[in-house]
């Protein structure tokens, strides 16, 4: 769903894809490959919303402000399933793990990344490469090379996503069975973890 409010009518790259069950409201700009997911919720009935090219914005994620605020989302931001940003801005190659809350005037350096479920606190900055976790956030560390790299290939499959999506996405009525003739085509992906163990 794409709504104006008072005039204002979000504005979306014809390379990105928005889910037909996503809510996007008002001035919200959305750059070039970004993925919006189903569920995920950007208002920008209060401030403006501006997703740089190559974001994500994961299933059932949030994204608002207090008045007059300005939500961005710097360029190869990664925003995981059910996060929450209220007002804040997230640096360059980010990523906000699932369920996290990221709470009004935080400034989040580039290449950082938030564990799951951590809430970072309103009028907080964190410098480039944080490694944040737990409730309130605490930095425990600096990001690795070895983890900002694998987490630039993770964000470069959702930025493949939008036009996979277009191309391949339709809508369907469910089979009534499982045929052993069954489709099963999905991307090969290690996590940073199991490669580590390898070598």
């Amino acid at each position: 769903m794409i709504q104006s409010f008072k005039g204002m009518v979000p504005v979306v790259d014809p390379t990105s894809y928005v889910h037909p069950m996503a809510t996007v409201v008002g001035h919200v700009t959305i750059g070039a490959d970004c993925f919006i997911g189903a569920g995920a919720v950007l208002r920008g009935d209060w401030g403006k919303i501006i997703i740089e090219d190559g974001c994500n914005v994961q299933e059932n994620a949030v994204i608002h402000m207090f008045p007059g605020t300005t939500v961005r989302l710097h360029a190869g931001a990664h925003i995981g399933h059910g996060a929450m940003i209220h007002g804040a801005v997230i640096g360059e190659q980010c990523m906000i793990g699932m369920n996290a809350v990221i709470l009004d005037d935080v400034q989040i350096g580039k290449e950082s990344i938030i564990g799951a479920l951590t809430l970072v606190k309103a009028q907080s900055e964190w410098p480039e490469r944080s490694l944040i976790v737990g409730n309130p956030g605490k930095r425990i560390g600096d990001v690795s090379d070895e983890m900002i790299a694998h987490k630039i290939e993770g964000t470069a499959l959702y930025q493949q996503l939008p036009q996979e999506m277009h191309a391949h996405s339709r809508e369907v009525a469910p089979l009534r069975n499982n045929p052993e003739t069954r489709i099963a085509d999905f991307p090969v992906f290690e996590t940073w973890q199991t490669r580590r163990s390898k070598e």
